[in-house]
């Protein structure tokens, strides 16, 4: 193979590699800017670009992803004269990239500054206790305020957030003796609230107590008072029911002595037997009627005629 060859093989080899170099594909998410002979050419999106040999070049390659930024603390000074230190979160996304690749020489370094004086000056109109409860105003602010100052770097602020307010040590020594004292005071007030439950629930316990007692003594007297009613009409028909019998008995004897046909000497001889169980009973005095013998009389007749 002669020397002419390899030169060709050689200049082959080098124009693939130029065509190779010359052939870009850009990712997703991401956005290139170009330049031809040292002037802005075009911004390549995604995909597959050809560009021109030894005079087109990728000045930037640019994240068109959402960023956060996330800068040191700032000392600034409040309204009051209260030096805080506050830790601000920055979230931006590029949206123009060849203003953000012409705009301003370091974009990070820009908005880190234009935050800090931005910060400065919203906290110069608030006092400290506005600043300790304000965030969410300041945040917004915040991020009107940078999102038009940024807009023409090709950058747009999403979101900004007060990471962290750190108070000079004097006052943040006074705010956790107020936060200890607040807590101790809601322990003394949950205390006496439970206390006072405790106490509720155990006079409405007694209360419900003594209801149930008034009523089981209700109750039991209500019992007592039925069972007492129910005996003394038990007595009271046992004594009816033991008077109709005797009066019964009565009327079946008188009636049977009036169906043997008994006359006034039987009568009479029952009125004797009548007297002489009265006599052998227990009483004291006894009445003897006057017409005794005549009855006497009339019993020797009886057994002389059995």
């Amino acid at each position: 193979m002669g020397g002419f060859e390899v030169l060709i093989i050689i200049l082959v080899i080098i124009a693939l590699m130029i065509v190779v170099s010359c052939i870009k594909i850009v990712p997703q998410a991401q956005a290139y800017v170009v330049e031809r002979l040292g002037a802005y050419q075009a911004t390549w999106s995604v995909g597959l670009h050809i560009k021109a040999p030894f005079l087109d070049k990728v000045a930037r390659r640019v994240n068109l992803k959402e960023q956060v930024a996330d800068f040191p603390p700032q000392p600034v000074i409040t309204k009051d004269n209260a030096s805080v230190r506050i830790d601000t979160v920055i979230f931006f996304q590029i949206t123009d990239p060849k203003l953000f690749t012409y705009g301003v020489e370091n974009p990070m370094m820009a908005i880190e500054n234009l935050t800090a004086t931005t910060l400065r000056n919203i906290i110069g109109d608030l006092e400290m206790d506005e600043t300790l409860t304000s965030r969410e105003i300041i945040n917004t602010k915040m991020r009107s305020a940078l999102d038009i100052a940024t807009d023409p770097w090709g950058i747009k602020v999403n979101r900004v957030e007060l990471k962290n307010i750190i108070p000079p040590a004097d006052i943040q020594n006074a705010m956790e003796k107020q936060m200890k004292a607040e807590r101790e005071r809601r322990e003394i007030v949950t205390r006496a609230e439970g206390e006072k439950r405790a106490k509720v629930l155990a006079a409405e316990g007694e209360k419900e107590s003594a209801i149930l007692r008034a009523e089981a003594d209700k109750q039991s007297a209500i019992l007592r008072a039925e069972a007492e009613k129910e005996k003394m009409i038990r007595e009271a028909e046992g004594q009816a029911e033991a008077i109709l019998k005797v009066q019964q008995a009565n009327a079946d004897g008188i009636r049977m002595i009036k169906e043997a046909g008994a006359d006034e000497p039987v009568l009479k001889i029952k009125s004797l037997e009548a007297f002489e169980k009265a006599a052998n009973g227990q009483a004291t005095k006894i009445i003897i009627p006057s017409d005794l013998q005549g009855i006497a009389s009339l019993s020797t007749m009886f057994r002389e005629v059995k």
